[in-house]
């Protein structure tokens, strides 16, 4: 291991965010527009970044939801910096931040191992489909503005680890996205997240109280996207989820492994059709 007296770790300003989401899509992450905005505000000190001397090297993201679930991820060190050891520091800078909290992550598959080294277990796959997008929209739903922000809280906290009310809050409002719910007897059975990324779009996330709602909500997702290609982040133990994107003639690209280093939060994972983001869970 390398040991330079210059090597720092500190938390990240608001404007390095921006610099760990442009190293993200740099390893072809394909990280939403507005994704740092958004992340900074789930956890403003749950953000890393280690210099070498006046040089950004590395950084990682330790979102500490509350005293008792934490997500981790953008572990990234710039390649000319790996193999000395110094991701290795990062990383248990990060562990040590979220001390005594259940740690989850979605982590490449390759990486599996190191992550059990470090206490994390796995509990299931998430896959990546691609598709196109602008099937015909569904009707009957209401645009996420019209839905009472405290109302959406609640339903994302019944299937989300925990309640995320900064996040989510300027997750629905980031700019080009497009947003839905659907309604059944007056109350909330289901809501979806379009946003733009570097490339197409990706809808996150997918709730939904059965897969028609799911389904509804997909097509008319999707329909905003004119025709460009569109990425669903399902997990592979919701068969019905998976159904959803075969039906529409999505393809596997990519899987990640779902690890914490705890027990799984009880999720009701019925309920997850698309998964909100790789980074934040």
């Amino acid at each position: 291991m390398d040991e330079r007296p210059d090597f720092s770790i500190r938390r990240m300003r608001r404007d390095e965010v921006d610099l760990a989401i442009e190293w993200a899509a740099a390893e072809g992450w394909n990280p939403g527009l507005h994704d740092a905005e958004c992340f900074h505000a789930a956890d403003p000190d749950g953000f890393l970044i280690a210099y070498l001397g006046k040089q950004a090297i590395g950084c990682i993201s330790v979102v500490a939801y509350d005293a008792a679930f934490a997500f981790l991820g953008l572990y990234i060190v710039r390649p000319e910096f790996r193999g000395r050891g110094w991701g290795l520091k990062l990383w248990q800078a990060g562990m040590r931040q979220l001390e005594n909290r259940n740690v989850g992550l979605d982590g490449v598959i390759a990486q599996q191992d190191n992550y059990r080294k470090s206490g994390f277990h796995l509990e299931y796959r998430n896959i990546r489909y691609m598709g196109t997008g602008g099937q015909p929209s569904a009707t009957g739903l209401t645009g996420l503005s019209e839905v009472a922000f405290d109302e959406l809280l609640a339903y994302d906290s019944a299937i989300f680890p925990v309640p995320r009310e900064s996040f989510l809050r300027c997750w629905v409002r980031q700019p080009q996205a497009a947003g839905y719910a659907r309604l059944r007897n007056g109350r909330l059975a289901g809501y979806g997240l379009i946003r733009q990324c570097r490339q197409g779009y990706k809808i996150g996330p997918l709730f939904a109280d059965d897969s028609a709602i799911a389904d509804d909500l997909f097509r008319m997702l999707a329909a905003q996207t004119a025709g460009a290609a569109v990425y669903l982040d399902a997990p592979e133990c919701n068969a019905a989820a998976l159904e959803l994107a075969q039906r529409y003639g999505m393809q596997k690209v990519f899987e990640t492994a779902r690890m914490y280093t705890g027990q799984a939060p009880a999720v009701p994972i019925e309920r997850v059709f698309g998964v909100t983001t790789f980074e934040l869970g």
